[in-house]
């Protein structure tokens, strides 16, 4: 195998490393409010159909984040965008805690707009495990990076007893004991980031883009370093329009990302109404996280193997069922609730990490950031759409109905693994740009 192959190799088993430790703790970051979110939004607000702006929000501002961080990372490299989302988070989170302590729900907002920079973070971290990978092990190292989440993400609910006492100890909110943990989380995956992730995979990857230096007889100086045709940075709406591939997958990362984050907001105001303390939602949360991310290196290896588009219509499918699970879920805790939660994230990870892996092989490297930046946005305006209806919708019509209408979402991913079918099947979706 030639040096520079061994080299490059080397350089993607390091950064997985260092994503992996990341995201276990930027993770637990995000998660550990999820459980408390929507309460603490209903206390400060005094109004059960406002629960969910809290979540709202923070989607809200993962979806601007990840256009912000998209267009850092295209600048200066991966880690600066990756540093900058968890630290901006970690802000978000400590304005929670004040906002639970001084009674604030305008500045719980505040606070919760900032902490989805994490999630933006979060999101980013899965594409930069792609940069220096193969189009055979692709889908197998984003996957890695995703199910690395597990870690964090299934401890931080069940860190919310634990949490509680903590801010018993601090004297502030018991709410807000998520948030305070969920910051500390935020600044350790900031600092393995920021010391790890070094050199920079994603400029790695440009600098291997560009031509050798060319000399000799009528072989002038002035070509040396021209950027090669991949490194061109055409608008995005050029890109979608020229590979419709990249489209499909993105409408179908959005219609998922909206089905899970509008019913797992909502969840545990259900439960709850039913009696259930808020140990055992912690619980179910942890579950739904579970299913998530713990099977991501299955999902990924399924994608590499079967086809992107085929695992993208799984994941459609098993939303579907989660969503007829939870429909015939009573209030409070239930095996329905249990086994419907699980499967809405199991059927969110296969949706998302087939889809991502599609607009991470299929963007030109000199737009890559631009394009997997409009994906997170567009990823979380769908989810902002799918929770701010969602309070409105369990306020008024109770949880059922919220599931038909995520169910809506849910065949939004099948159509999308149609149409990316069709437009992988076409010779022009070989190419990348």
């Amino acid at each position: 195998m030639p040096a520079p192959d061994l080299e490059r190799r080397a350089l993607q088993r390091r950064t997985i490393r260092t994503l992996v430790g990341s995201q276990s703790v930027g993770a637990l970051g995000i998660t550990i409010g999820i459980a408390t979110a929507s309460l603490l939004a209903r206390d400060l607000s005094g109004s059960e159909e406002l629960a969910g702006l809290a979540q709202t929000t923070q989607v809200l501002g993962a979806a601007v984040g990840s256009w912000a961080l998209a267009r850092l990372m295209g600048a200066r490299g991966r880690r600066a965008g990756l540093v900058t989302g968890y630290l901006v988070g970690a802000s978000g989170a400590g304005l929670a805690v004040v906002a639970g302590v001084v009674g604030s729900m305008s500045l719980l907002l505040v606070g919760a707009c900032l902490l989805g920079a994490t999630s933006s973070a979060n999101y980013a971290a899965r594409y930069a495990a792609t940069d220096l990978a193969t189009p055979l092990d692709r889908g197998r190292a984003l996957s890695v990076v995703v199910w690395a989440t597990t870690i964090g993400a299934v401890a931080g609910p069940n860190l919310t007893g634990p949490s509680g006492q903590l801010a018993s100890w601090l004297d502030i909110p018991e709410l807000t004991g998520p948030f305070a943990l969920g910051a500390l989380g935020m600044v350790l995956a900031a600092v393995v980031v920021g010391v790890r992730l070094r050199p920079d995979p994603l400029l790695v990857a440009r600098a291997a883009a560009l031509p050798e230096p060319e000399t000799g007889p009528g072989r002038p100086a002035a070509t040396n370093g021209a950027p090669s045709p991949r490194l061109r940075r055409d608008p995005v709406r050029v890109i979608l329009r020229r590979q419709p591939a990249i489209a499909a997958a993105i409408a179908g990362l959005a219609a998922a990302h909206a089905v899970m984050i509008s019913v797992m907001v909502m969840t545990p105001l259900h439960m709850e109404h039913g009696g259930t303390d808020l140990e055992v939602i912690g619980i179910v949360i942890s579950i739904h996280v579970l299913g998530m991310y713990a099977f991501a290196p299955l999902v990924g290896i399924a994608a590499d193997r079967l086809g992107r588009v085929a695992v993208l219509a799984t994941g459609g499918g098993v939303l579907l069922v989660s969503l007829v699970l939870c429909a015939r879920s009573p209030e409070g805790s239930s095996p329905q609730i249990f086994v419907g939660l699980f499967l809405l994230g199991l059927g969110w990870s296969l949706a998302t990490v087939s889809a991502s892996t599609m607009v991470a092989e299929l963007a030109p490297l000199g737009a890559v950031t631009d394009v997997q930046g409009a994906a997170d946005l567009t990823m979380g305006l769908a989810a902002a759409l799918g929770s701010a209806a969602s309070g409105v919708i369990v306020g008024e019509l109770g949880f059922p109905v919220l599931a038909g209408f995520a169910s809506l979402f849910a065949v939004g991913v099948l159509v999308a693994a149609v149409l990316a079918g069709r437009a992988t099947a076409s010779p022009a979706a070989s190419l990348s740009g």
